[in-house]
């Protein structure tokens, strides 16, 4: 490998939503530095089966389910 073209790797503190935290390496910020999410997997709706609603803007949300409405039905 080249030396002096990759990025600093060092480590960082990461909070999730719910104030949990954990330690690991990342290119991201510098050595020491707090990352606080503001969505992670225990509160995005990809994760938690979407029990908030989606905002609706333009209609592409229920285009969409009107496009694939019996897709799976059987």
């Amino acid at each position: 490998m080249k030396s002096d073209i990759h990025p600093d790797y060092h480590f960082v503190k990461v909070v999730m939503t719910d104030g949990t935290e954990y330690t690991t390496r990342t290119t991201w910020g510098k050595e020491g530095d707090v990352l606080q999410l503001d969505i992670d997997a225990k509160s995005h709706p990809a994760w938690t089966g979407g029990s908030t609603q989606l905002l609706d803007r333009g209609g592409r949300v229920s285009r969409f389910q009107k496009k694939f409405a019996g897709f799976l039905k059987s």
